[in-house]
């Protein structure tokens, strides 16, 4: 029988997910999963729900993290798992982050207010007490004012970044966030590296340099990734011997994606648990 999915890149609500982290775990569970990694952007605060979720579930949890970082003008996510969650300086950079979001989406929210009836209220309402803020709760907000269809629409419309309300936010270099969460026993991997637009094709040179620095993985298999460009990551990852990797990014309705969509084989997985010496997964 084939085994059943591994999905390494998820988000509840304690980023810009709409499931709480044990909804998220009774989701993956419901959808077949053998695991699951929950993956908040800049933020480990859903790792104690989601551990008490999976008990009893058969699921096993892997718990990790979507890191913010910045490679010139271009946003760079990375992804990290199983590392100390009480590890000073990755606990003061990811509060750093989560502070940088926050301020950026208020500055955002009065751009588009000035034009449009959103208030920060409006984006407040969209979000649950201590989230990672940022503009997927804007685009909720513009949903919820009618403003846009769905979030899809609204990051193809009022927050496309040529609207003239985007404005980046601070964020390490991914050489620095690799130097953080390997100092915390975790595991980097890049996140959807090879995608369409403005965030993409990470150049040759700078790759080189992730590699230099520990970078530990690529997530190939994802969605957003053009064929040519997940070819281009097999081909580096077998270079370099790198762990390669393949997820959902699961927001629950907040994105189409859909648990198990795309998933990493067991012995990826298995050279991401034998490298990690900050965590170890959660047995359901």
């Amino acid at each position: 029988m084939p085994h059943r999915p591994i999905d390494l890149h998820t988000h509840s609500s304690v980023s810009d997910g709409t499931e709480t982290p044990a909804e998220l775990v009774a989701a993956a569970a419901s959808a077949g999963l053998a695991v699951v990694a929950l993956t908040d952007h800049d933020s480990t605060a859903g790792w104690s729900e989601a551990t008490r979720a999976v008990v009893g579930t058969g699921l096993t949890l892997v718990p990790g993290m979507e890191m913010s970082t910045r490679l010139g003008m271009n946003s760079v996510h990375m992804l990290a798992y199983l590392f100390d969650p009480e590890d000073a300086d990755l606990v003061a950079e990811t509060a750093r982050l989560r502070d940088s979001r926050l301020h950026r989406a208020e500055r955002i929210v009065e751009r588009i207010g000035a034009d449009y009836d959103v208030t920060w209220g409006d984006v407040l309402a969209q979000s649950t007490p201590g989230a990672t803020l940022g503009r997927p709760h804007i685009a909720d907000a513009l949903v919820a004012k009618g403003l846009a269809p769905d979030r899809s629409a609204a990051f193809a419309g009022i927050l496309h970044w040529r609207s003239g309300y985007y404005e980046p936010h601070e964020a390490p270099s991914p050489v620095d966030a690799i130097t953080l969460i390997r100092a915390a026993g975790g595991v980097p991997v890049i996140a959807h590296p090879a995608t369409r637009g403005r965030d993409t094709n990470i150049s040759a040179r700078s790759f080189e340099q992730l590699v230099e620095a520990g970078l530990m993985g690529v997530e190939v298999r994802h969605r957003e990734n053009t064929e040519a460009g997940a070819e281009r990551l097999r081909e580096l990852a077998l270079r370099h011997d790198l762990i390669t990797t393949g997820s959902s990014d699961y927001h629950g309705t907040g994105k189409p994606n859909r648990l198990g969509e795309n998933g990493t084989d067991p012995e990826q997985l298995a050279r991401i648990v034998e490298a990690a010496t900050g965590w170890r997964p959660v047995e359901g």
